[in-house]
C-alpha cells in the first residue's frame, strides 16, 4: 500500500521511473485512472458492475430500504436516554448556574428592599425596573445555551450524515428535557424575590408570575439553542445571540416606551418575546387592588404607569402573554430541529498569504517586498546544503542511571486496596542517546514511553524524579537545558492564521543567539524548510486541524521544523507518525532522518510501527508494563540484532517470514506471553551482556568530554523583553488581521447595533422637556454601552482559547514570558476597539441629536472606548481563568447581571439601601 501511495505522489514517482535514458515526466492520478479503464481488468469490472442487480438472488434481510436501522420510537428513545445521559455528565454547569440565580436573586432582595418601596408613583417605576430586571434575568440565564450547543454541533453532524437518526430526535429530547430546568429556575426566583421585593401578596399573582417566568426562560433557551444551530460556529452563534438581546430587550417597552417608539418600528414591539413577558408582568402586578387608589385627575397609580410605558392592556393579556410565549419556544424549536436537518458543517474558507497570491498571479509587488523588510527576520534567497546545516550547534548526549518517576496513587486504586502513597511508573532506567542516533522509545500501552520522554525533556510539572540525568557529561539544569533541546508533542498545536514560514520566523526569532543577524536567521529558517520539505508550502495557512489548512501529515513536519529551527542539540518527538496513513508517515519519518543525519540527538517514542519505519531508526528502548526496560541496544540491519536477543531467549517463538519485527517483538514481550513462559524480561535484560556494556557506555557519557565547558546562558530567554513583546505583537496584528470571523463580525454588530440605536431613539437627545424623555436619553447610553459589550466579551472566548493553547506550548518552550504575551494580547485589542467606538459614535451622536460640543463628543467616544475595552479584556481574563468556554459564558452572565442591576439605570443609586450600592 506504501508502494502504490508513493507512486502516485508527485514528490516520490521519480524513484520508480523505469525508463532510463529518458527525463522523468509526472504521470497523473487522471493519466492512471484512464489507464486502468482501458486495461482488460477496468473493462471487465466496468462490465460486471453494469449488470443491473437481480434482486430475487438476494437474501431476504440483506438490503434494507429504510435509511435509519431502527424504528422512529426506538430512535427517540435512545437519542432521549443519550441526551439525559449527557445532561447528568454536565450536572455541575446545571447546579452551578442554580447557585448563581440564587446569589443573584440574594443580591436583588437587598437592592429592591420592600421595606423601603411604597405604593406609590415613584415606587411604582422602581418595581417596573425590578420586573425587567428579573426578565433580563431569565433571558440571560439561557445564554450559556448556546455555547453548549455549538460545542455538540460537530458530533451530531457526524452522526446525522451516517444515517444514525434524523435531525427530530435529537432535537425533542433536547428541549423536552429542558423543561424541568426552567421549571426550578422560575420556581427558584419567584419563591426568593416576590414577598423580599415587596410585590402584591396575593398566592394567585405568584404563581401567575412563576408560570410567565417559566415560559420566558423556556422561550430564552429555545431561542439560543435555534441560534447556535444556525450559527454553528461560537463567533457567528455569539454574534447573533448578543443581536438577539438587544433586539428582545430595546422593543420589550421598558428601555424605550411604545409610545415613544418611531410608527413604522412599532412592529418589533410586536415580534419581540420579551415584551410579552413585560405585558404579563405588568398586568399582573399593577392591576391588583392596592395599585388602583384613585389619584386628583381620577386616574389610578397603576393605569398611570401602565399607560406611560405603554403597556395599557387588561387582565385578559396576562394569559395571552402565556400563550405567545410557549408559542415562540415551539416555533423556535421547530427552526432548530429544521436547522439540524438541512443546514451543513461550517467549513472554512481558504486564505493563503499575500507572496504567494502575487506569485499565483504572475506579479510582484514591491510595495509587499518592502513592507517584508519590516518584518523582525528578514533575508535574501540563498541554496543551503541537505545535511550540513548553516547555523553550528554543539552535539550533545544525554545519559541517564536509575531514574524513577513516581505520582501520588489515584483515589480508585486506594480504594481497591492499595495501601502505597506513591505509585511508580518508571523503575531504575538507565542509557543514553547519541548525536547522530535516531533512537526509538517503545512498549505496549501504559509501558511509560511518554512518560520517560517527559521526565527526560523536564515537562513533567507534578510527581517525584529520582536518579541522575546528565547532557554533555554535565548535570541537567532545566533552565539550560530548555535552551538547546526541542519538544515536539504529539498533538500539533500551531496557530491556525499564521503561515508555516511565519510559524518559522517566529520560533527563530525568540529562540535563536540574539548575536545572529537577522539575514543569517532567515537563511536559516529557508534551510528548515527544505530539510524538512515544507517549502512548497511555505506561504499555506495552518488553518485548524480537520478543517482548514494543512493536512495531518504536514502539521507533523510543521511541529518538527518549529522546533529544528531553534537550531536544538537534542530533539524529543512523541509519536511523530500517530494518525498518518503510511505514505504519510514515511514523508515524516524521512524528515525526521533528515534531522539524524546533520548530526543531533533524536529521540522518538512510537507505537506499533510499519516495518519500514521501525528499520529507520538506529537504537530501541523497549520498556515492559512498570515502567522496567527488557532491551536498550541497536537495531541493527533488518532488524536482525534485536530479533537475536529475543530469539537467544529460552522459549521464545521465532519470528515468522516477512513479519514485522515490532508486532512480533510487543507480541512476544507481553504480559501474556511472560506469564506463559513463565520469565520476566527486565530480570533477563538485567544479568545480560548487553546491560553491562550499556552501563559502561552510559559511565563513560556520564563524564564530561575533555576540554569542554557547562553549558550557561545569562538570561532564561534569548530574546530581552522588548524583543518577546515585539516579536508576540507581530504575530498577534497577523492572527487578528487574518480572523475575519472575529474582528469583521464584531465591527459588523458594532455597526447595526448603532444604526438600530440611532434609528430607535431619532432626535430623543433634543426632546427632554419631561421626566420620561430623560429617561429614555439615559435607556440608550444603557443599552449602548450593556449589549455592546456584552458581544465583545463573548466574541473575544473563542479567539484566546484557540491562541491559549499555542501559548502554552510556546511558554514551556521557553520562547517568552507570560507578561509579554499578555501585553501583545492586551494592545493589539487597541486599534480594534478604537474603530468599533469610533463607529458607534459617528452613526449615534448625531442621529439621537445630543449637544455638539468638541469636548462632549470626545468623551461621548472615549467613554464607550473604555467600556469596550473593559468587556472584552474582562473576557480575556475569564477564559484564563477557566478550563472551558461554557464555563467562562457561565460566569460571564453573573458579571452582565451584576454590572446591569448596578448601572444605575433600573434603580438610581441613592435609593438603594443595600451595602452593594
Amino acid at each position: 500500500m506504501s508502494t502504490v501511495l508513493q507512486v502516485i505522489s508527485r514528490k516520490d514517482q521519480e524513484q520508480y521511473w523505469d525508463q532510463t535514458g529518458q527525463t522523468f515526466d509526472f504521470v497523473s492520478i487522471d493519466t492512471f485512472s484512464r489507464k486502468f479503464k482501458e486495461s482488460p481488468i477496468g473493462k471487465n469490472l466496468n462490465e460486471e458492475i453494469s449488470v443491473p442487480f437481480d434482486k430475487s438472488r438476494s437474501i431476504k434481510d440483506a438490503i434494507t430500504f429504510s435509511v435509519y436501522s431502527l424504528p422512529k420510537w426506538s430512535l427517540f428513545k435512545a437519542c432521549m436516554s443519550r441526551e439525559f445521559l449527557l445532561m447528568k455528565r454536565n450536572a455541575f454547569i446545571y447546579a452551578f448556574k442554580s447557585i448563581q440565580l440564587i446569589t443573584i436573586a440574594s443580591i436583588m432582595m437587598t437592592v429592591f428592599l420592600r421595606t423601603q418601596m411604597g405604593v406609590d408613583i415613584v415606587h411604582a417605576n422602581y418595581y417596573m425596573g425590578a420586573l425587567f430586571y428579573s426578565l433580563i434575568i431569565l433571558l440571560v440565564d439561557g445564554y450559556p445555551e448556546l455555547s453548549l450547543t455549538v460545542e455538540r454541533l460537530p458530533v451530531f453532524y457526524k452522526h446525522r450524515d451516517l444515517n444514525f437518526y434524523p435531525a427530530w430526535a435529537s432535537a425533542i429530547p433536547a428541549a423536552i428535557l429542558k423543561i424541568p430546568l426552567s421549571l426550578l429556575e422560575s420556581v427558584l426566583w419567584t419563591s426568593l424575590t416576590y414577598y423580599s421585593i415587596g410585590y402584591t401578596p396575593e398566592a394567585g399573582r405568584f404563581f401567575r408570575q412563576m408560570i410567565l417566568f417559566f415560559a420566558v426562560h423556556l422561550t430564552s433557551i429555545s431561542l439560543f439553542r435555534f441560534l447556535a444551530s444556525v450559527g454553528r460556529t461560537m463567533v457567528a452563534s455569539a454574534t447573533a445571540g448578543s443581536l438577539a438581546l438587544i433586539f428582545v430587550c430595546i422593543f420589550s417597552g421598558f428601555v424605550i416606551p411604545k409610545p415613544s417608539m418611531p410608527r413604522w418600528l412599532v412592529w418589533g414591539f410586536w415580534i419581540s418575546p420579551l415584551t410579552y413577558g413585560e405585558i404579563g408582568l405588568s398586568v399582573n402586578e399593577f392591576l391588583a387592588p392596592r395599585w388602583q387608589k384613585t389619584r386628583a385627575d381620577n386616574s389610578t397609580i397603576g393605569q398611570l404607569i401602565l399607560e406611560d410605558r405603554g403597556l395599557n392592556f387588561g387582565g385578559y393579556f396576562f394569559w395571552r402573554s402565556v400563550g405567545a410565549l410557549f408559542g415562540f419556544a415551539v416555533l423556535f424549536n421547530i427552526g432548530f430541529t429544521l436547522a439540524l436537518s438541512y443546514l451543513k458543517p461550517p467549513g472554512s474558507r481558504a486564505i493563503i498569504s499575500s507572496e504567494k497570491l502575487s506569485r499565483i498571479e504572475g506579479t510582484k509587488d514591491k510595495n509587499l517586498t518592502e513592507a517584508r523588510s519590516n518584518i523582525p527576520i528578514p533575508g535574501n534567497n540563498a541554496e543551503s546544503q541537505r545535511g550540513k546545516m548553516i547555523l553550528p550547534f554543539e552535539p550533545l548526549t544525554v545519559a541517564f542511571q536509575n531514574v524513577q518517576y513516581y505520582v501520588e496513587t489515584p483515589t480508585a486504586m486506594k480504594e481497591r486496596g492499595f495501601k502505597q502513597k506513591q505509585l511508580q511508573l518508571l523503575c531504575n532506567i538507565t542509557g543514553a542517546f547519541r548525536p547522530g542516533v535516531l533512537t526509538a522509545l517503545m512498549g505496549i500501552s501504559g509501558a511509560g514511553k511518554t512518560t520517560l520522554l517527559d521526565v527526560l525533556a523536564g515537562r513533567k510539572t507534578s510527581g517525584t524524579v529520582k536518579g541522575e540525568i546528565k547532557i554533555g557529561g554535565y548535570p541537567k539544569v532545566q533552565r539550560t537545558f530548555a535552551r538547546i533541546s526541542g519538544y515536539c508533542e504529539q498533538t500539533d498545536i500551531h496557530s491556525p492564521q499564521i503561515t508555516v514560514e511565519e510559524s518559522l520566523i517566529f520560533s527563530a526569532w525568540l529562540r535563536l543567539d540574539p548575536q545572529i543577524n537577522s539575514e543569517r536567521k532567515y537563511d536559516f529558517v529557508k534551510e528548515v524548510l527544505e530539510t524538512i520539505e515544507l517549502d512548497r508550502i511555505r506561504d499555506e495557512l495552518v488553518g485548524k486541524p480537520g478543517i482548514s489548512g494543512l493536512s495531518t501529515e504536514q502539521r507533523k513536519r510543521l511541529t518538527i521544523a518549529v522546533e529544528l529551527v531553534a537550531n536544538p542539540s537534542i530533539i524529543f518527538m512523541d509519536e511523530p507518525t500517530t494518525g498518518l496513513d503510511a505514505r504519510a508517515a514515511a514523508i515524516v519519518m524521512r524528515a525526521v532522518k533528515n534531522v539524524t543525519n546533520t548530526g543531533r540527538t533524536i529521540v522518538c517514542t512510537i507505537h506499533q510501527p510499519s516495518i519500514d519505519i521501525f528499520e529507520s531508526f538506529d537504537e530501541l528502548l523497549l520498556l515492559k508494563t512498570g515502567g522496567r526496560m527488557i532491551y536498550y541496544g541497536p537495531l541493527g540491519r533488518n532488524s536482525s540484532e534485536v530479533i537475536e536477543y529475543f530469539q537467544g531467549i529460552s522459549g521464545v517463538p521465532r519470528i515468522k517470514d516477512r513479519y514485522n519485527p515490532a508486532t512480533w517483538m510487543l507480541e512476544v514481550t507481553s504480559t501474556s506471553s511472560e506469564a506463559e513462559l513463565g520469565i520476566d524480561f527486565a530480570e533477563i535484560y538485567k544479568n545480560s551482556a548487553l546491560y553491562e556494556t550499556n552501563n559502561e557506555l552510559v559511565e563513560n557519557l556520564s563524564k564530561p568530554p575533555p576540554g569542554s565547558k557547562d553549558l550557561h546562558f545569562p538570561t532564561q530567554y534569548s530574546q530581552n523583553g522588548w524583543g518577546q513583546f515585539k516579536a508576540c505583537l507581530w504575530k498577534q496584528h497577523l492572527s487578528y488581521w487574518r480572523s475575519p470571523t472575529y474582528n469583521l463580525m464584531r465591527f459588523i454588530h458594532m455597526l447595526f447595533t448603532s444604526s438600530i440605536l440611532g434609528v430607535l431613539f431619532w432626535g430623543q437627545g433634543k426632546n427632554i422637556n419631561e421626566a420620561q424623555n430623560i429617561f429614555t436619553i439615559f435607556a440608550s447610553m444603557f443599552s449602548a454601552t450593556i449589549f455592546s459589550g456584552i458581544n465583545n466579551s463573548t466574541t473575544v472566548l473563542p479567539y484566546v482559547t484557540t491562541e491559549r493553547t499555542v501559548f502554552y506550548r510556546e511558554r514551556f518552550a521557553g520562547m517568552y514570558g507570560s507578561w509579554a504575551y499578555a501585553a501583545a494580547q492586551v494592545i493589539i485589542e487597541v486599534p480594534y476597539i478604537f474603530t468599533q467606538a469610533l463607529a458607534y459614535t459617528v452613526i449615534t451622536y448625531p442621529m439621537i441629536g445630543f449637544y455638539w460640543s468638541p469636548y462632549k463628543v470626545f468623551l461621548y467616544f472615549y467613554s464607550m472606548f473604555c467600556i469596550l475595552a473593559y468587556f472584552t479584556y474582562q473576557g480575556m481574563l475569564l477564559i484564563s481563568m477557566t478550563p472551558s468556554i461554557p464555563l467562562a459564558a457561565i460566569i460571564q452572565s453573573v458579571f452582565y447581571l451584576m454590572l446591569n442591576l448596578f448601572s444605575g439605570f433600573l434603580i438610581p443609586r441613592p435609593v438603594s439601601v443595600s451595602s452593594f450600592h
